[in-house]
């Protein structure tokens, strides 16, 4: 069957993670040894869409990739759909401006890189009328209908490492340690990496805390001769009182907060305990740096993968992995969800088997 795609677009958008560049490499090698594609890179994600800021990737630039952090394409957080505006010189919206470039540059289709933000948009296009595929990228592993996204478990390493380390500290000086993990809306890497550390306490956005049920662990670890705690906090870990809230309200209660959840977590646990308490913010460092050989793998795979999409025009997809398999999504499913940790969840049901508090 003759391979009606001879040229695409491929852009990142959205937060970078270890992975995008081993995906970029292995999409743009497959694209052209298999099918004899032509790739076109678009550069800061759906801003470089809109306004043509793109070129035809050589053999050259793929070299080395596979463990390179970031993305040689840039990126950015542009959402062409949301509040657009018309550009004063094209006199074009954001949209329409898409089709223009995706037009002139002769692409038959375009893969985006993304997580949520980033699918949700590709989906729009493709009821736009473009030939849109997606890949799962993100550190948050919450992107619905794929088991995982590439670039999670690298942060993982990082996160976990990072607790390895505070554990050190925190016995040395006798203190309760809190470590705060990124994960905004979902909470898979705090999870995680909080049974890998060995933390005392892991709270996550998917299970509301008390923080006198954190204090009663903590108290009762003292009480049996352990001077010190660690407890892994998501980034967007909210108390139960939070959790009545509704969205517009509780983002103003974060607005007034003035500081991060984990220093927030940190002083009120001082106050319950009368324990020294102090936080550490992992950040931005889970996101960057060279790729682990599993993400390696993963992106290679997926990148690989999107090829065969692209030549079996399975258009509107997302490459998503399934008990170890690829599968097609379709992105219109993807589309505004954020894939949280079941309450029922294996990782779940371990940490209490553990002995681990959770806050509830």
């Amino acid at each position: 069957m003759e391979c009606k795609v001879k040229r695409f677009g491929i852009l990142t958008s959205g937060g970078d993670a270890p992975g995008l560049n081993a995906a970029i490499r292995a999409l743009c090698r497959a694209a052209k040894n298999k099918y004899n594609m032509e790739a076109v890179g678009i550069f800061n994600g759906y801003r470089g869409l809109i306004n043509g800021d793109m070129k035809v990737l050589s053999e050259n630039e793929l070299s080395g990739l596979i463990a390179q952090g970031g993305t040689i394409l840039g990126t950015s957080r542009e959402k062409p759909f949301k509040n657009p505006v018309v550009n004063e010189a094209t006199g074009l919206l954001p949209v329409e401006a898409i089709k223009e470039n995706y037009k002139k540059w002769n692409l038959d289709a375009l893969v985006c890189i993304g997580g949520n933000g980033t699918n949700t948009t590709a989906s729009l296009l493709f009821q736009s009328g473009l030939n849109v595929i997606g890949l799962p990228k993100t550190i948050d592993n919450d992107i619905e209908g794929s088991d995982v996204t590439f670039g999670f478990y690298t942060a993982l390493d990082v996160a976990t490492d990072a607790i390895d380390r505070i554990h050190t500290t925190a016995c040395s000086h006798g203190r309760v340690m809190i470590v705060e993990i990124m994960g905004h809306k979902a909470g898979w890497l705090g999870l995680y990496s909080g049974i890998a550390g060995g933390g005392d306490a892991i709270l996550i956005p998917e299970i509301p805390y008390d923080i006198n049920s954190v204090a009663k662990k903590i108290k009762e670890r003292k009480s049996s001769g352990k001077n010190f705690s660690i407890v892994v906090v998501a980034e967007g870990a909210k108390s139960k009182e939070e959790s009545l809230l509704d969205k517009k309200s509780f983002k103003k209660a974060r607005a007034a907060m003035q500081c991060t959840i984990g220093a927030r977590v940190a002083k009120e646990l001082e106050e319950a305990t009368g324990f020294e308490c102090r936080a550490t913010v992992v950040g931005y460092l889970q996101r960057g740096g060279t790729p682990s050989p599993y993400d390696r793998l993963l992106s290679t795979q997926i990148g690989a993968a999107a090829a065969d999409f692209l030549a079996q025009e399975k258009f509107g997809n997302l490459v998503a992995v399934q008990n170890g398999k690829i599968k097609p999504v379709p992105l219109d499913y993807v589309a505004g969800k954020v894939k949280n940790i079941p309450l029922d969840h294996p990782m779940i049901k371990t940490a209490r088997d553990l002995g681990i508090c959770l806050g509830d």
